[in-house]
């Protein structure tokens, strides 16, 4: 819990730095990008976890994998290893993005489908989503067979489930209820 009220400060702080320095966007795209990274590459992550790795070297891949990051960026890398918190840097991304979007006004609104979206159907999502909740968002598709058909919109703590394994599951609550 300590560490992502800790993850929350920084990610804040560099957001306030960012947004001094109109540099907001890029170091939102920075975070994007280590995100990814690090959910992309288990042994960057175990790196960064580990303690028996020396803060130089992981400063060092840290550089060499976000060589075009912003100065806000890299000054982050700093802060987390001299404070010896690196291990929250997915956790300080990820929250900096969320910052990021509530500033913006934009969310994020997870559509569960059981086939990719198409163009049409991304499109008339944000308009419902802009309808629901007054603001923009971005659609994030997962695709899971097992919903059968339809789909489950997520936007913040806001659900609707219009799938049909849902529907099916009613039914058969119905009749073993009867």
């Amino acid at each position: 819990m300590s560490g992502s009220r800790a993850a929350i400060r920084y990610a804040k702080a560099v957001l306030s730095l960012a947004t001094d320095q109109k540099s907001a966007e890029v170091v939102n795209s920075d975070m994007k990008s280590i995100t990814n990274a690090i959910a992309g590459s288990e042994d960057l992550n175990q790196m960064l976890q580990s303690p028996v790795v020396r803060s130089s070297d992981k400063k060092a891949v840290l550089l060499a994998v976000f060589k075009d990051a912003n100065v806000a960026t890299t000054n982050l890398f700093d802060t987390l290893i001299t404070n010896k918190r690196l291990a929250l840097l997915n956790e300080v991304a990820s929250s900096y993005i969320h910052l990021y979007d509530e500033l913006r006004g934009s969310q994020v609104a997870t559509v569960t489908t059981a086939i990719p979206l198409t163009e049409d159907l991304k499109t008339k999502v944000l308009a419902k989503v802009k309808e629901l909740t007054g603001k923009d968002a971005e659609v994030e598709n997962i695709i899971d067979e097992s919903i059968l058909g339809g789909f489950i919109l997520r936007v913040g703590d806001i659900q609707y489930n219009a799938s049909v394994s849902n529907k099916l599951d009613k039914l058969k609550r119905e009749f073993t209820l009867n």
